[in-house]
């Protein structure tokens, strides 16, 4: 169930924040529900993720079964190309 929330924030804070999640397709109110969620969820994890990461997460997530050393490898490779 959706709520409302009324916030109060700097002007071009709320300007430079309507253009971001403009940019990625994203109403404000989703952005800062994003975010909300991203840094409210429990943590399960042996590490504390830094406050900076937290702020500039995005609320999407990596899928658990991503596999890390193709992915390493292939940018691996298109770096070597790029570079060469």
């Amino acid at each position: 169930m959706d709520s409302k929330l009324t916030l109060k924030l700097n002007e071009n804070v709320i300007e430079r924040a309507k253009k971001y999640a403009s940019t990625k397709k994203l109403s404000l109110s989703r952005l800062i529900e994003n975010y909300l969620d991203s840094i409210t969820q429990e943590q399960n994890n042996d590490f504390e993720i830094s406050p900076f990461v937290k702020s500039i997460s995005s609320g999407k997530s990596i899928p658990a079964d991503a596999d890390w050393k193709t992915s390493t490898e292939d940018y691996t490779d298109y770096l070597d190309k790029k570079y060469q």
